[in-house]
Formats: structure tokens, sequence, C-alpha cells
């Protein structure tokens, strides 16, 4: 197994509970609320996040595009309107399933490709594409601290240097 690989995704899952975290001890309206930016809410962010997670999952594990995308809508379905407790919890629950994926996986640098209808076939290994996860939650962590900023708050420090220095106090 690419420890590597799965600490990142551990510093992914740290990232995210750190947001999810800080958003919740906001005031309720903030999470729903209207922001400039490629996400009309931090809602809206922190969902496409967890979608994006999930679709990536499944992927990886093997799923053809068609089922990955019938779980994308069917995730999409349920997760419109969730609170931001409701979505730390279904945060909680994914992270699990990786970690599970990751237990079961003997090498996460073995060969793996992806058939896209559109991009075509892509030869890549397991650890890229959890590389790929965590930077995708990293960019889109940025833009919810740049609506919070907007709306009149603080953001909350993700860097990974700040993941090592708690992990190395742990």
């Amino acid at each position: 197994m690419n420890n590597q690989a799965v600490q990142l995704y551990d510093y992914h899952t740290w990232a995210n509970k750190r947001i999810l975290e800080h958003v919740k001890n906001l005031q309720q309206e903030i999470y729903n609320k209207e922001a400039q930016g490629v996400f009309p809410s931090v809602s809206e962010a922190l969902t496409h996040i967890y979608l994006m997670d999930a679709l990536w999952l499944s992927v990886m594990s093997g799923d053809s595009f068609s089922t990955s995308i019938e779980l994308l809508q069917q995730l999409s379905e349920t997760t419109r309107g969730k609170s931001v407790h409701e979505m730390e919890t279904a945060f909680l629950t994914l992270s699990e399933r990786y970690k599970a994926f990751f237990e079961h996986k003997q090498n996460l640098d073995e060969a793996f490709s992806i058939e896209h209808p559109h991009f075509g076939r892509l030869e890549t290994r397991l650890s890229e594409l959890i590389q790929h996860v965590v930077n995708h939650g990293t960019y889109h962590r940025g833009q919810v601290t740049d609506m919070l900023r907007q709306l009149g708050h603080s953001g909350v420090s993700t860097d990974y240097v700040f993941y090592l220095y708690e992990k190395g106090r742990s």
C-alpha cells in the first residue's frame, strides 16, 4: 500500500473536518447564504467536494462510467438541502468507506485504467487518483474560505503543514 497516498487522504479528511467544524460554529444562515464565486454558497461548494469524492471512490472501485454517474445523480438528490451537520455525517461515512477501500487494496501504485466516453482511456495509478481527490478538495476549500471572508467571517487554515504539525503532536 502507498502510505503517502493514504496520508494525503488522511490530510484531506482532516481538512474537510476542520472546514465543517468551523462552518458549524458560524451563524447557521452563513452555510446557505449567497456569495460570489464558482459556487453560489458554502453549502454548494462543500456538497460538490463530497459528491466528487464519492464519484472518485466509485471509479477507483472499478465501477463503470454509467454506474458512477448514476451514483452521482442519486447522491445529488439525497444531499440537496442537507444541513452542515448532515453533511458532516456524510463526509465521515464516506471517509470510512475510503479507509476500507485502502485496507482492501494491497498496492495503490498498481496500474489502473479509466474509460471515459469523452476523454477516452487513461492509464494511471490509484495513488495518482487519490492525489487528485485531495488536490480537488484543497482547491474548493480555498474557495470556501474566500466565500466566508466575503460574508464577513474568517476562514480556517487547512494547509498541509498544519496537518503535519497536528499529527506530530498526536
